[in-house]
Formats: C-alpha cells, sequence, structure tokens
C-alpha cells in the first residue's frame, strides 16, 4: 500500500516570515504534556510544585539550546561555525537579508546531553537527589520525543530510505520514491517506551535504587534509534562514506552509559540512593 503525503508545514502565516507550524506546535505540545506526567508523579510523591517549576525551565532551555547546537556542532560544523548567529538565533540571512526561519535542525542526542548537565546542575543548586529527578524526567522525555517526531513526519523531514516494493509513504515534497515512513517508526517506539518506563515506575516500588530506570530510559530510547536510523536516510553528505551514520554512533555511548548506571543502580533503593 501506498500513501501520497503532502501537508503544508505552516498551519497559519502569522505575520511577514512569521507564521505557526506543525512541528512547533507538537514540540511545545510534547514538551507540556511531559511536563504534565512528571508534575503528576511530583505531586504523588508529596514534592511541591515550586519545584518542577524551577526545573521546567532549566530542562525547556537546554532542550532548545542543546539540540540547536548538537545539529549544528555534529552535523554541519563548517557551515555553522562560519554564522555563529544563525547557530544562535532562528534566523538566516540570504542575500544579505534576515529571513526568519525557525530553528530549522535540531539533533535529540545534544538536547538530552544538554538536559542531563542541566539537572545536574539544577540539583547541584539546590540539593536534590539527581537520580531521583532523573528517573521522573525520563518518563516525560520518551512522552515529549514521541510527539517532536510526528513534528517530523508533519514536515516531511528525516524521511526514510525507499522500501523498494509497492508500499510506504511518498513524501511528494521529497520526491516520488515510496519510503519507510522512519519518524513514525520513532515516534510509535518512544511511545512505547514511554508506556514502559510509566509501568515500572509504578510497579517497581523501591526495588532498585534511584538511576534505573534513568538507566533503562537511555538503553531503550538510543537502541530504538540506533535500529531505526538503519531505515533513515543520512541527514548529510559525510554520512555516506561512515559505515554507521552519526545517530548510531551518537548512540552507542548513550546505550552503554545507560547499561553501566542500571548495573550500578540495580541494588534496591534506600532512602539516600
Amino acid at each position: 500500500m501506498i500513501i501520497h503525503w503532502n501537508p503544508d508545514p505552516e498551519i497559519v502565516r502569522l505575520f511577514g516570515s512569521f507564521s505557526l507550524r506543525y512541528y512547533s506546535l507538537l514540540f511545545v505540545g510534547g514538551l507540556i504534556l511531559g511536563y504534565q506526567v512528571v508534575k503528576q508523579i511530583y505531586k504523588k510523591e508529596g514534592f511541591p510544585p515550586e519545584q518542577l517549576e524551577k526545573l521546567a525551565m532549566y530542562i525547556f532551555v537546554a532542550t532548545i539550546l542543546g539540540a540547536r547546537l548538537g545539529h549544528c556542532l555534529f552535523y554541519e560544523p563548517e557551515y555553522y561555525l562560519s554564522r555563529p548567529l544563525e547557530m544562535l538565533l532562528p534566523i538566516q540571512f540570504v542575500d544579505g537579508k534576515m529571513q526568519f526561519t525557525g530553528y530549522q535542525g535540531l539533533a535529540s542526542h545534544g538536547g538530552i546531553l544538554a538536559v542531563f548537565i542541566a539537572i545536574w546542575i539544577y540539583c547541584r543548586k539546590y540539593k536534590e537527589n539527581m537520580f531521583a529527578v532523573l528517573d521522573k524526567v525520563s518518563i516525560g522525555g520518551a512522552l515529549a520525543g514521541a510527539f517532536i517526531r510526528l513534528g517530523n513526519f508533519m514536515n516531511s523531514e528525516i524521511i526514510g530510505n525507499a522500501t523498494g516494493g509497492d508500499y510506504g509513504i511518498i513524501f511528494d515534497r521529497v520526491d516520488q520514491v515510496p519510503r519507510h515512513p522512519a519518524q513514525l517508526y520513532e515516534s510509535i517506539a518512544y511511545f512505547i517506551i514511554f508506556a514502559i518506563l510509566f509501568v515500572l515506575y509504578k510497579k517497581q516500588k523501591g526495588k532498585h535504587a534511584h538511576g534505573w530506570l534513568f538507566g533503562l530510559f537511555f538503553v531503550l530510547l538510543f537502541s530504538a534509534r540506533f535500529v531505526i536510523e538503519f531505515f533513515k536516510i543520512n541527514q548529510v553528505n559525510f554520512e555516506d562514506s561512515l559505515a554507521l551514520n552519526m545517530g548510531q554512533l551518537l548512540s552507542i555511548p548513550f546505550i552503554i552509559f545507560g547499561i553501566i548506571i542500571m548495573y550500578i543502580k540495580s541494588k534496591p533503593k534506600t532512602d539516600r540512593s
């Protein structure tokens, strides 16, 4: 079965070059839903909501900044290092004129690494157990990631390889080749990971120390990412000469780190762990 896919990425143009796009709506919506999930967990554990509001600001800034810098430095360093303003601001200079483009290029590896650092800074400042916070945030993070990949699907970006048969999705904005909907594969995987983490969080009841769930999050998410990358086209030309693409190479350290954390935190939970 072949499906033609050609939605307009813009929902409505507001003024000038500014517009409301499906990607932006799903990106922000995913963060809000993830926040609401973590908020319910905080309430259940008796933490004041003000505590989460401070944390959410750290995470939001880190997500945007880290994902943007990750894309620029991992995938297109030569271009963006010569145009640092375009790296930090949602603009582009064309023929000497500034245009608002939004952040066209966000790397999830950079975003997740930045969030990890932001949580570490937050926990040092407010004297919280970092791994306890990471466990909670991981659940909401998986849900947010699922919605972000739906945004990529609406943008007809991060598309998959050709299926080579009479099935797949034709992204009319790209070409007329039936392709794997890699964005949907990844989104579905993240929804499943969210469900697994949420169920385990409710059922483990001190079975593991704080941080085990976070380690599992890294293992599941980046293992899924590693496998699904085989169905994606490479984002930049230099990846064509690599045995594994950049997304897979960046995923391997996260998987190993997650396994190590799960092993270290496999003992029963105590008040300090």
